[in-house]
């Protein structure tokens, strides 16, 4: 029973308000007098005609508290690293409803409130979308001229970036679109020439120390001024979203630290996307939003619906998908999404969508990352490649989470995890050495995967593109592949396996970090290897069984950049086990709508590949290294275990410590809550008869004593503490007593002790429990927590129970 993070509150003790916006969830540090929200009417006004006896005699002039008739700040709230009570938080909200309801019918202005109340909601989503759009869009353009910025600068006007610096220039081919007089490399600027060995070692040395300049500040900003900000964040926000708390998680310095830093991890050069911490960011801007609403602020369910439209947005915005980051909140993150939320979410999704793309800050008028011009007809016998990218997705998804998860384990267990910023310093030098010399991974990231989709035309001047053109009058007939095609793809190569282990080791550093693009370049440049392979054989071998019949000579057959997009989409699902959502986004992504089957097949293989070797996502794998108390509703438990095998106390173990309803004095309670770690007590009728008849918290006990002493008469260590509905008269020389029967649950969850434990574990995924009481013939036995559920579920599967890091 050892596990103070899981406890109940009263159904009429439901305040949760908060002045600090740095909080996910208010864990009473900051308390607020003026707080007033609506208390339950459950034993209202059960003393009304009853006489009240206290220290003063029958006709005393002071009269005893009776807790709650008027809000006590504090009470009902949460401490950090302790789970939310769902089913209190949906409860007080709908109270909140049913008094707004009943005082519209009585005036004009109190309908007009109930009309705001209702609207605001839609509001909050608004300004969600607006932030997290304006957001991504700086970072997206900041990132673009910082990542140029490592390998030249331009003369009119420092604040552009390479493209945007060309543009304007009168002298630029369409051949060599990206040489201006304007923009002018390092080697230009120091030693006056653009090209020869020794300029070669200028702009060599230029990028690996501004790629060290842009890494060493953001590990240090993170380490100094936001710890949270490191990592894409999805776990975590996973986590929270079932109801976790992690106080400052989502608060205003994670939000600014992570927007400067996630800037200058992307150009650092490091094997690290923005895709996932935009999600971090989104979210963060749904939890500090949700200050200026009171519903939202004081009800962390009713906030857990907005942070899972913000996720929704942060996909929108981070690929351009607000269709597919609907669908990733609902299948990747989120844990309770209801009907409402998904409206919700596809509003604040389109908002921050369309203010992305009113801020156009990829230049080309789209709002889609990777836009393909080709819409070549892909034939039935290409799902054999593509099935073969999927099984490759799944292979290198099931490496990379056991080699990532096996590292992190390492950094977190051995003076690795020590020296964050030396980390850091060595794997942007080490990324920085080895990929100057690359064609395909000097560029970022993003860059290389637009490359890789691209289809070729004529005037194409990529080495991918260097094909020997029989005839001219077409330009997307297959053709001979030219000596650059094969240069390209040695290129490629070994940009592929620096790739696969330079990403193993980059995830999880103290820098803000996702996973998408790299998951995706990954992919996309095995795709579009294969795809190069099978246009060749079908230039050199049209006469072969499996293209006779469909692939004539000269015609155009294969598109080598569709390939790279179905391994991209294969990759990205070996490693998220997403699949509806993740082909909706590659469709959105890219603007290839034609393409979902080859997509759909490639997600599918990938997943079932990945699942037969390991069944556990890498965001889910994070978690469980990270020891957060998540229970993964997609998770089957099987095994035939009863609830009394789980429940504390275990044989041999110590009695449960109990209050009793009456005969306990306040230094009772107060020395039995010093000498446990306990998060809450069961109320019983008397130890011999363990007849159960309640849940008090030790936070709600804590304060409510707290708060009797300083406002009521006569409280002192010898008063009486009573948690039955009526007090007995008391003699007239003793203290004042004290009712708490308001800060108790009288409606705990119990179960008898036969219940299979299968249906304990639905009952804790589906209602988001944090403690079930356990009973025989009504009698009280013990308790079952989140935690003693996630370590039994860990010990079944031989795992270390012990993993189970926070209550």
């Amino acid at each position: 029973m050892d596990n103070p993070g899981y406890r109940r509150g009263s159904f009429n003790s439901m305040q949760s308000g908060t002045s600090d916006e740095d909080m996910v969830e208010i864990a009473g540090a900051t308390l607020d007098s003026s707080m007033t929200d609506d208390v339950l009417p459950l034993d209202r006004d059960v003393s009304r005609g009853h006489s009240t006896f206290n220290g003063e005699g029958l006709n005393g002039s002071s009269k005893m508290m009776d807790f709650l008739e008027e809000p006590i700040p504090g009470v009902g709230t949460y401490e950090d690293f302790n789970t939310i009570d769902w089913v209190r938080e949906k409860s007080k909200d709908r109270d909140r409803h049913r008094e707004i309801a009943n005082k519209s019918k009585e005036s004009t202005w109190a309908l007009l409130q109930s009309v705001s109340d209702a609207f605001s909601g839609w509001l909050l989503m608004l300004l969600i979308g607006l932030m997290a759009g304006s957001l991504a869009g700086l970072i997206d353009i900041s990132a673009h001229w910082m990542t140029d910025l490592k390998e030249g600068v331009c003369l009119s006007g420092f604040w552009f970036n390479h493209e945007h610096c060309c543009w304007t220039s009168n002298e630029t081919t369409f051949i060599e679109r990206d040489k201006c007089p304007q923009w002018r490399s390092w080697a230009e600027l120091i030693v006056g020439q653009p090209d020869g060995a020794f300029a070669y070692i200028v702009n060599y040395l230029m990028y690996v120390i501004w790629a060290l300049l842009f890494s060493f500040l953001a590990v240090s900003l993170v380490r100094s001024f936001a710890p949270y900000a490191c990592g894409s964040g999805i776990p975590e926000i996973k986590t929270i979203l079932s109801g976790f708390i992690i106080r400052g998680y989502l608060g205003k310095w994670t939000l600014v630290i992570k927007t400067i830093t996630l800037v200058l991890a992307v150009s650092s050069g490091l094997s690290l996307g923005k895709e996932g911490p935009l999600v971090h960011v989104a979210c963060c801007c749904g939890n500090i939003l949700c200050h200026l609403f009171t519903k939202y602020s004081k009800n962390e369910a009713k906030r857990r619906e907005v942070l899972s439209a913000a996720a929704a947005a942060g996909v929108s915005v981070a690929f351009g998908a607000p269709i597919g980051g609907v669908l990733f909140s609902l299948e990747e993150v989120s844990y309770y999404f209801p009907l409402k939320t998904l409206w919700r979410s596809f509003f604040a999704a389109l908002v921050a969508a369309f203010t992305l793309r009113s801020i156009n800050p990829f230049g080309n008028s789209r709002l889609v990352l990777f836009y393909v011009e080709f819409h070549a007809p892909w034939h039935l016998l290409e799902l054999i490649p593509f099935i073969m990218l999927g099984i490759f997705g799944g292979l290198w998804g099931a490496f990379f989470i056991r080699t990532n998860i096996a590292w992190c384990r390492r950094r977190k267990t051995t003076k690795l995890g020590r020296y964050p910023v030396l980390e850091v310093l060595v794997v942007t030098a080490i990324t920085a050495i080895i990929a100057f010399p690359n064609d395909y991974t000097r560029i970022s990231t993003s860059e290389l995967i637009s490359e890789l989709f691209n289809d070729c035309g004529l005037l194409d001047s990529s080495k991918l593109c260097d094909y020997i053109n029989d005839n001219t009058t077409k330009t997307t007939d297959d053709r001979a592949a030219g000596p650059n095609v094969y240069t390209a793809m040695w290129q490629l190569a070994l940009a592929l396996i620096f790739k696969i282990f330079i990403t193993i080791i980059t995830f999880g550093m103290k820098v803000p970090s996702g996973l998408f693009i790299p998951s995706l370049a990954v992919g996309a440049i095995a795709g579009r290897l294969l795809g190069i392979g099978m246009e060749q054989l079908a230039y050199y071998h049209h006469d072969w069984v499996i293209f006779k019949g469909w692939c004539s000579p000269g015609a155009d057959c294969i598109t080598p950049g569709l390939y790279a997009m179905v391994g991209a989409a294969a990759c990205l699902g070996g490693v998220t086990r997403m699949t509806v959502s993740l082909v909706v986004i590659m469709f959105e992504l890219t603007g290839g709508l034609e393409y979902i089957v080859p997509l759909m097949a490639a997600a599918m293989t990938s997943k079932w590949v990945a699942d037969a070797i390991g069944r556990e996502g890498i965001y889910d794998a994070h978690i469980r290294l990270n020891g957060y108390p998540f229970l993964e509703a997609k998770e089957e438990f099987t095994h035939k275990t009863l609830a009394m095998d789980v429940m504390r106390p275990r044989r041999n173990d110590p009695p449960l410590t109990v209050l009793t309803q009456d005969g306990l004095k306040v230094e009772d309670v107060e020395t039995l809550i010093n000498e446990t770690t306990y998060s809450g007590f069961p109320v019983v009728v008397s130890r011999e008869s363990q007849r159960l008849v309640g849940f008090v918290l030790k936070r709600d006990l804590v304060i409510s004593i707290e708060n009797a002493r300083k406002r009521q008469d006569g409280i002192v260590s010898s008063s009486d503490i009573y948690f039955t509905e009526h007090i007995p008269p008391q003699p007239p020389s003793s203290p004042a007593t004290l009712k708490l029967r308001k800060v108790m649950d009288l409606s705990p969850f119990t179960v008898t002790d036969h219940t299979a434990m299968e249906i304990v574990v639905d009952i804790f995924r589906k209602l988001g429990l944090r403690q079930c009481l356990v009973t025989h013939n009504g009698r009280l036995l013990g308790i079952i927590t989140k935690k003693d559920i996630l370590k039994h579920m860990a010990q079944v599967v031989n795992q270390d129970p012990d993993s189970i890091l926070f209550n």
